[in-house]
């Protein structure tokens, strides 16, 4: 019965603990594609916060589920300590505290967004930005952790959230690197000017002055 119920509790563990990694990597892809200004194909605004929002308790859910049952396994002993003190584990110390590390910084941003309206916006961007280690610190955990993520589809299945979260990045840098700065509007807007045919430059010179 003790070795069903710690079966169980390590296929609870494992299988959580994947669910909250592809979770995490939609929540991380959607914060990294999306901005103030622009949102989903398909979705309002309100509506792509909403999504990250959703995806992103859901995925705090799982972390949780992941953690307790994780610490109830009799098959080896984790202790409540050690799932949120990094490296004090005394088995698997270093992949064990990866999963810690990145348990206190998803902690650290839930408690900065439930206090953002006290603590100002630059402290709560600053533990925000912050937290986007949280994603590489858990996937490193994930493989580093269990066999099972080093061999079969969940070896791919980590590398393919690792391909989306690069893919989602260079695409951001590539449209940021595009997209002209402020200084530059000026001089953009004047080369259009000159550029246009005569009736049009008059026009635009009349609505400068």
């Amino acid at each position: 019965m003790g070795a069903t119920s710690s079966t169980a509790l390590w296929y609870a563990s494992r299988s959580t603990g994947v669910i909250a990694l592809v979770l995490l990597t939609a929540v991380l892809v959607l914060g990294i594609l999306v901005t103030r200004k622009r949102s989903l194909p398909g979705l309002p605004r309100f509506g792509t916060a909403g999504l990250h929002r959703n995806l992103s308790l859901l995925a705090v859910l799982f972390v949780a589920v992941h953690v307790i049952t994780a610490i109830a396994d009799p098959y080896v002993t984790i202790g409540i300590a050690a799932a949120v003190i990094p490296f004090t584990s005394a088995y698997e110390t270093f992949w064990l505290g990866l999963g810690a590390a990145a348990l206190d910084l998803m902690a650290a941003l839930i408690v900065t967004s439930l206090l953002r309206a006290r603590i100002g916006r630059r402290t709560w961007r600053a533990v925000h930005w912050l937290s986007y280690a949280a994603w590489p610190v858990a996937l490193a955990h994930s493989f580093g952790s269990g066999t099972d993520m080093q061999h079969g589809w969940l070896l791919w299945l980590g590398i393919a959230c690792a391909a989306a979260v690069a893919a989602a990045a260079i695409w951001r840098v590539a449209a940021a690197l595009a997209r002209p700065g402020r200084a530059q509007l000026p001089a953009m807007m004047l080369a259009d000017v000159e550029q246009a045919p005569e009736p049009e430059r008059a026009a635009a010179g009349a609505g400068v002055r």
